[in-house]
């Protein structure tokens, strides 16, 4: 064995928490740049500006999301499992969304009429906006508690509804994700365009980061003041993965007890708020560059404040506490761990290093006269 059962249980914390980071600086991208098409693109020549903005890179940025989606199920099953259950209306409303994506980019200029593209624009919209919206009610709900127990046989049977997720607390925080990637977006197509195009992504862009602020800080002092979930026994960290054998009870603001026990993790939320202030002004003055670096800075800050927030918790349960699943119980086995942490650590980085490539070798500015001029080879 590489490494002893709790020290796995702790990196696979880490490596799916990365992989949550890279799908968010990198597709979530994508779905900010939908989301701002029809703002900040007042012709059609301007809109196939800003999609050929990540005409070359869409695709690829899926994999960080793949690739999520294959570590929860392999390293957390009962996690994917309750999830999947509990969250499938929700699930089923992503995967149906994300199917107007790849066909918006393929298919809206095949035919050159204004209803045939205009509809296309739609579709690529909600196919982006609806998954950031249902990723942070997703998010939002997991702080309230989800409606699930465990039996004796350790089967999840979900008690909830769709439509009981969609309560105050997680439409804010899924309008915490829609504006942060739009902020994050403006960023990027402030950098990646010119003119008229670029100046009003930058315009937009900083619009979502003031939004951004105000919400996340409104969620945060909603958090503070909700009731939290602490575990007052458990079995030892190094045994089997048990989540029925521990004693779990709420109390208010709970949820902030990592930052008093951690005090370094305070780092997170000032990240989230402080780097989107910076993106913020770095964007007035015209910096898009550092703008997008501190933009992707406060992607890692949000991201991150949950995950401290949360932890060891990765899926409480409202309906018993006593079942929620967390990190330490909700996991693979030793041997899974082992295995699938060296699979990570060859194709992890090697996803890295190679989306890195793709972005330095297409990096350039997209101009509309050059999409004027180029009918044929692009969006």
């Amino acid at each position: 064995m590489i490494f002893d059962y709790e020290t796995l249980k702790l990196l696979w914390w880490l490596i799916i928490g990365i992989l949550l980071i890279g799908f968010a600086v990198t597709d979530g991208m994508d779905m900010g740049v939908a989301m701002l098409l029809r703002l900040v693109g007042k012709t059609d020549s301007e809109r196939r500006t800003v999609i050929n903005t990540i005409g070359a890179h869409w695709d690829g940025n899926q994999v960080w999301f793949i690739t999520a989606g294959g570590a929860l199920f392999a390293a957390w099953p009962m996690v994917y499992a309750a999830a999947f259950s509990g969250f499938y209306f929700a699930m089923l409303l992503v995967l149906f969304a994300l199917f107007f994506r790849p066909l918006a980019f393929d298919y809206r200029s095949k035919i050159d009429t204004y209803r045939w593209r205009n509809n296309w624009d739609w579709a690529l919209l909600a196919g982006s906006a609806i998954p950031a919206l249902v990723f942070g009610v997703a998010f939002g709900n997991l702080f309230l508690g989800v409606p699930f127990n465990i039996d004796n046989l350790l089967r999840a049977s979900y008690q909830g509804s769709f439509f009981g997720l969609l309560n105050p607390f997680g439409i804010l925080a899924g309008l915490v994700s829609i504006t942060m990637l739009m902020g994050h977006a403006g960023m990027w197509l402030q950098l990646r365009t010119d003119s008229d195009v670029a100046k009003r992504s930058g315009q937009y862009g900083r619009y979502a980061l003031l939004v951004f602020i105000a919400l996340f800080g409104i969620a945060g002092f909603w958090v503070a003041n909700m009731d939290g979930y602490q575990i007052v026994s458990m079995p030892d960290t190094q045994s089997y993965a048990n989540p029925i054998g521990k004693v779990v009870t709420s109390a208010p603001g709970a949820w902030l007890d990592n930052y008093s026990a951690m005090p370094l993790t305070l780092i997170f939320p000032a990240l989230g708020i402080g780097m989107a202030a910076v993106a913020w002004f770095f964007s007035k003055v015209g910096k898009p560059a550092l703008g997008l670096v501190s933009s992707s800075l406060m992607l890692v800050g949000v991201i991150m404040t949950a995950g401290a927030s949360l932890f060891p918790f990765v899926m409480p349960s409202s309906n018993n506490p006593n079942v929620s699943l967390t990190m330490w119980d909700a996991v693979s086995s030793h041997m899974t761990l082992n295995v699938m942490f060296v699979a990570a650590a060859i194709f992890v980085p090697l996803i890295l290093s190679y989306t890195t490539w793709c972005y330095v070798k297409m990096w350039r500015r997209v101009t509309v006269h050059e999409i004027e001029n180029n009918t044929h080879g692009s969006y």
